[in-house]
């Protein structure tokens, strides 16, 4: 047995994992997002850390067999900045986080955005940790004065339940690494003018290291000292493992809050000519990586619209029926966030909008065409990262029959949903199980989920309304930047 942890960015959840990548027990507690002016969004390190605790604590409680290690995942991206002993340096910054965005657009500018991505073939968005360091070290310097480490949500977690001070390589990836090599890339840290913070960066731990539990942890959590710890890889990667992903040109799609988009390659190309966005992130196996492309868009989209008609989500399934392909008409762009859209392309003054309304347009034609604007972004960015083979889908978005059928019949393949949700928690279970030396059977792993077929009366349908999608973005792009709404 391993309990995996997965330490989102609103929940941590804990699960007991069986070999058979069931969880047995799970336990789940709140975390608390801090918001206020200029797009500030933290998370207080305590208070996740306590989360962790209690979560962990409540699954070993009821553990019916030794545990043989904990694994820990979570979300990635923002800056969490500690001292040598793991005490946070002010609030973590959450990915979540807009206030570098002059930051992004300053580097946008001065080209520096366009030569990382040469570099690395990962774009930025506000939320990732070069431009968030900039920041810091511009308007809060004496904060990474005091800082041993700037780093990442699981890393800290890690830190404070073994003492290490160490990096996962997938939350290493971006921006500041050559991912083939695993190394810190001395350009991509001088383009971004933070060569002087290299010091605070930790060394990404090579594939298959494990950590071990410290004696006061492991009080604390009813585990043993020296238990074995699992440290990642972050949400996104490992949800893609846990769900099933095992092919060069497999496909996860994360449906949660947003969208992570993410294909599985064998190998690190760069298109210099392409949008600056999306990532390449390492992986537990040193000859594969993630091709990611992790969109703004995603359930947020879902509860926005669904509270502007005064419904709920146990409303999805009735609206969709409610409304045939193509909404009666009216279509949307789904780009909600405060912060914009980060991928396949990044503008941070993206917006959203509602086209083709009429006095005969109802709740549920504008629920199914955000729905369907949320699919079409989807199809945009694994496409981008370049879809070839299967798509699984996992997140909050796929328990949705009806939203999943969308998905499905928009991608024109079918959507593959593991029965087990907590697909991160088996991903990093698996590389845990990897690393002791006693790996899993992935063909069990990859069956025990169900089939989305496409609706073969709307992929034809939607094939027209994705590339009038597409067009509908190309003509919004020079607004946004001119800094007017969108236009349709």
């Amino acid at each position: 047995m391993i309990i995996g942890v997965d330490v989102g960015t609103s929940v941590t959840k804990a699960s007991l994992l069986g070999r058979d990548g069931s969880a047995r027990v799970t336990h789940s507690v709140r975390s608390t997002l801090h918001r206020s002016t200029g797009g500030r969004v933290e998370q207080d390190l305590d208070e996740v850390v306590a989360s962790v605790i209690s979560v962990v604590r409540s699954v070993a409680a009821e553990a019916d067999a030794p545990v043989q290690a904990l694994a820990i995942t979570g979300q990635g991206d923002g800056l969490w900045l500690r001292d040598a002993a793991g005490a946070q340096i002010g609030p973590g910054l959450s990915w979540l986080d807009a206030r570098s965005a002059p930051v992004l657009e300053r580097w946008e500018s001065e080209g520096v955005l366009r030569r990382v991505y040469g570099l690395t073939g990962s774009g930025m968005f506000p939320g990732s940790a070069a431009p968030l360091l900039a920041h810091v070290a511009e308007h809060e310097p004496q904060r990474l004065d005091r800082a041993e480490v700037a780093g990442y949500c699981v890393d800290a977690i890690v830190q404070r339940l073994t003492g290490e001070i160490t990096v996962d390589a997938s939350d290493a990836s971006l921006p500041f690494l050559d991912v083939p090599t695993r190394a810190y890339n001395a350009a991509v840290l001088e383009a971004c003018g933070l060569s002087g913070f290299r010091a605070l960066l930790a060394e990404p731990a090579p594939p298959g290291k494990l950590f071990a539990l410290d004696s006061r942890s492991a009080a604390e959590l009813g585990l043993p000292p020296g238990l074995p710890v699992s440290a990642g890889p972050f949400d996104l990667p490992a949800c893609a493992f846990g769900s099933g992903v095992r092919a060069d040109g497999d496909a996860a799609l994360v449906i949660g809050t947003t969208l992570g988009c993410q294909v599985l390659r064998d190998e690190v190309t760069i298109d210099p000519d392409a949008d600056a966005a999306g990532m390449w992130l390492a992986t537990p196996d040193p000859d594969r990586y993630l091709r990611v492309m992790p969109a703004m868009v995603g359930t947020a989209n879902l509860d926005w619209v669904l509270r502007m008609v005064g419904a709920g989500v146990h409303d999805l399934e009735a609206l969709l029926a409610a409304s045939p392909a193509g909404a009666n008409g009216v279509s949307a762009l789904s780009f909600l966030s405060s912060s914009g859209e980060r991928a396949p392309f990044v503008e941070p003054h993206a917006r959203g909008q509602f086209t083709g309304l009429s006095l005969e347009t109802t709740p549920a034609d504008l629920v199914r065409a955000l729905c369907e604007a949320v699919a079409y972004a989807a199809r945009h960015n694994l496409e981008s990262a370049g879809l070839t083979g299967e798509v699984a889908a996992c997140g909050g978005g796929a328990r949705s029959a009806a939203w999943s059928r969308i998905f499905a019949s928009v991608l024109g393949r079918p959507l593959h949903v593991p029965h087990e949700e907590g697909v991160g928690a088996r991903g990093a279970a698996m590389t845990a199980w990897d690393s002791l030396g006693e790996p899993v059977d992935r063909e069990l792993w990859a069956n025990a989920r169900h089939t989305v077929e496409p609706d073969a009366a709307a992929v034809e349908f939607y094939e027209r309304g994705y590339r009038a999608y597409l067009e509908s973005i190309d003509r919004a792009r020079p607004v946004w930047r001119s800094g007017g709404g969108a236009s349709g």
